[in-house]
């Protein structure tokens, strides 16, 4: 009867450390690990709500602890949300990163947000332009005392559009909203023009693209260094041909990166867990939206200006010792 017991005690116990091996995180669990994870995303039919859908269900199943994607106006409310604490991650650019970080840009009132840091890079985000198919804009310029929707006040494009127009002296009416609902406005023809800035292919142009009802505007050579000039945190993007069905050539635009970021204060083992299962598991990043592909460790570079993470730091410096850092 003993050996019997033994024998079953034996059994339970190796499947319970099988089961801490292929969930190591979750076994691994620590007791200052919050009991759910938040993360700030954008609107609905974004690339942001897209991959953090997929990125919370990921995590939830891999730590062990209940995370959820929490939809917002984008990445100026998701540093406002991280900074008081509401969230645990947030996704942005490094252009609103950087304003957060100076206290540069009207939003911050000369704030400067400290305490946020860096977790893992994400992938570009170019800025986009699309009009109805037999509309007559051929350019940029000619969006001059046009209606143009720019997505939620506070995204990405909400912000950069008012100043890139400044730039290029483009005078046109800017129009906030969800891109699901400003989708419907281009079509119904209250507006002129759809304008955004997210990872391509964007599920709100794609879907407009699938139907044959747009046409996409690139940037000249010309518009490009100006914009440059005038807000250096943007750097030279493509949309690559075949990004888009009707997108038979390569697409010259601006854009900037994107990097999931947390509070200084999020526990170290736990950023080091959120990052390694990242880039673990990829591949349903990747099936939950293609601009994954650019979710590497490699790309970690793309940061030139926000403290990682310290859980972060230790994945990226263990990864660059065991020669990985390339990923796939």
């Amino acid at each position: 009867m003993r050996g019997r017991f033994a024998r079953v005690c034996g059994v339970v116990l190796g499947v319970v450390f099988a089961a801490c091996l292929v969930s190591r995180v979750v076994c691994a669990a620590e007791p200052d690990w919050p009991q759910s994870i938040a993360i700030a995303t954008a609107s609905p039919g974004g690339t942001y709500h897209v991959y953090g859908a997929a990125l919370a269900k990921m995590l939830s199943r891999e730590l062990g602890v209940s995370t959820a994607e929490q939809p917002t106006g984008g990445p100026v409310e998701n540093l406002q949300l991280l900074e008081s604490g509401a969230v645990q991650i947030g996704f942005v650019t490094m252009g609103a990163a950087f304003q957060a970080w100076s206290g540069g840009g009207g939003w911050t009132r000369g704030q400067t947000f400290r305490s946020i840091r860096a977790l893992f890079p994400m992938y570009d985000t170019p800025f986009t332009f699309v009009v109805p198919k037999e509309s007559g804009i051929q350019t940029l310029a000619g969006m001059s005392g046009k209606r143009i929707g720019v997505g939620p006040n506070g995204g990405t494009a909400g912000y950069y559009i008012p100043k890139m127009f400044a730039a290029l002296n483009i005078g046109a009416e800017l129009i906030f909203g969800s891109y699901a609902e400003l989708s419907a406005q281009l079509l119904s023809g209250r507006i002129d023009v759809l304008a955004a800035a997210a990872g391509a292919p964007f599920p709100a142009l794609a879907g407009l693209d699938a139907k044959k009802l747009v046409r996409f505007i690139p940037l000249n050579q010309s518009e490009i260094v100006t914009l440059r000039l005038a807000l250096p945190e943007l750097t030279p993007s493509t949309i690559p041909a075949g990004t888009y069905p009707s997108l038979m050539r390569d697409q010259p635009t601006v854009g900037l990166f994107n990097f999931a970021i947390a509070r200084d204060d999020l526990p170290e083992s736990l950023a080091y867990a959120i990052v390694e299962a990242v880039f673990r598991h990829r591949d349903e990043l990747v099936r939950a939206h293609p601009t994954a592909g650019e979710t590497i460790p490699a790309n970690f570079s793309r940061n030139t200006f926000l403290p990682y993470h310290p859980g972060a730091g230790k994945y990226f410096a263990r990864s660059a010792v065991k020669g990985s850092l390339q990923g796939d």
